[in-house]
């Protein structure tokens, strides 16, 4: 089975699930030949597109392809023509108009170009129920043809964090608790809302560290830092960069929350990779992040859920979790048991490949 994938060498949800699942899906019996198409997705260049036409063209007729829909969403007239000759599978992580920050005309021909893909896709693989259902509503999809491949988590050590635990223990740093954004630094993240919360809470102690690399609006981290600096929080605030591995790993380890302002988000992976460390969450009630969240075993919520683009109520919630030692006990203790449920890569792959599968032994009840 070949696989099309973007850049899956850099630090996002998206690429950290396609590299896990093309290391998973062989162990499962799969052959995978992996292909990086170079490229500014989802609008590239003509080289990309040559590239990827090259890659589909040298595959054999009858062939299964799955393509990170980032690639195959914005090139229909690239992907339709060979729809009858192979079988198509399209991961999406992102409809392309979800960006934040589109042009009204970019949204509106990225929506066609994304529906003109997927109407011909022999399979959908979407990483929540909300995206299959969302893709499913909004481009009149066949739902057989719509399956869900949750994101899996790595079970990580427990963070140490500076909240002491019920044993009375814990990092015991001081300086207040550390809070803790990992997401792509772009609008649709909403890293100027979060700082615009905290603000709203400067009087109460805590630090934060926003850790992620810019996406492709470059003046948008210029913006963030202004409005740090707007707001008197740069000793507070601190831009941590892209990390990846260890860095990353002792920054979770760090962490008492998790924070999220997302203003789109179909599953929201950094919610997941807190909570296999038992850090509580504080995130924006958007797309899949509620899957995401979910719930303890025994029903105890692992943090809390605001409406959207709305730092007034983020400001009151994370308010009330500063505020209260014990509702910070209650939303570390959840998150914790959370952690005991959440689902690994196995699997998500498995998911994935029991679709693969349908799709391989019907493919004109797919298509």
């Amino acid at each position: 089975m070949p696989g099309a994938v973007d850049d899956p060498g850099a630090p996002s949800g998206g690429n950290t699930y396609d590299r896990r699942v093309c290391r998973e899906l062989p162990q499962l019996g799969w052959q995978v030949h992996e292909h990086r198409v170079a490229g500014d997705w989802p609008r590239p260049g003509a080289g990309a597109r040559a590239e990827l036409a090259r890659r589909l063209g040298e595959s054999a007729d009858g062939s299964l392809v799955l393509l990170d829909g980032l690639v195959a969403c914005a090139v229909p007239e690239i992907l339709v023509p060979e729809a009858g000759r192979l079988r198509l599978a399209v991961l999406v992580h992102l409809p392309l108009a979800d960006e934040t920050g589109l042009a009204p005309d970019v949204a509106a021909a990225l929506d066609a170009a994304e529906r003109r893909t997927l109407r011909a896709a022999a399979a959908i693989v979407a990483t929540s129920d909300w995206a299959a259902r969302r893709l499913r509503d909004h481009h009149g999809l066949d739902a057989r043809r719509v399956h869900v491949a949750a994101p899996g988590a790595d079970i990580a050590p427990l963070a140490a964090g500076t909240e002491p635990t019920a044993s009375g223990t814990g990092g015991g740093t001081g300086g207040g608790p550390r809070l803790l954004c990992v997401a792509s630094l772009t609008p649709r993240k909403g890293q100027h809302l979060l700082v615009d919360a905290l603000a709203g809470v400067a009087d109460l102690p805590w630090s934060c560290s926003l850790v992620g690399g810019p996406g492709g609006d470059p003046g948008y981290a210029t913006r963030v830092r202004e409005l740090i600096a707007r707001h008197g929080l740069d000793g507070r605030i601190h831009l941590a960069g892209p990390q990846t591995g260890p860095e990353l790993n002792a920054s979770y380890a760090a962490a008492d929350l998790l924070l999220l302002a997302s203003r789109a988000e179909t599953y929201g992976m950094a919610v997941t990779e807190a909570l296999a460390r038992g850090v509580p969450v504080l995130a924006t009630a958007v797309g899949g992040v509620p899957e995401a969240l979910g719930r303890a075993p025994d029903g105890g919520m692992p943090g809390a859920l605001v409406p959207p683009d709305d730092p007034v109520a983020l400001a009151a919630a994370l308010r009330r979790w500063l505020s209260d030692p014990g509702e910070r006990h209650r939303a570390k203790s959840a998150a914790r048991r959370r952690r005991t449920a959440l689902g690994g890569w196995e699997t998500t792959s498995r998911a994935l490949a029991k679709a693969l599968e349908h799709t391989r032994q019907h493919p004109l009840e797919a298509a």
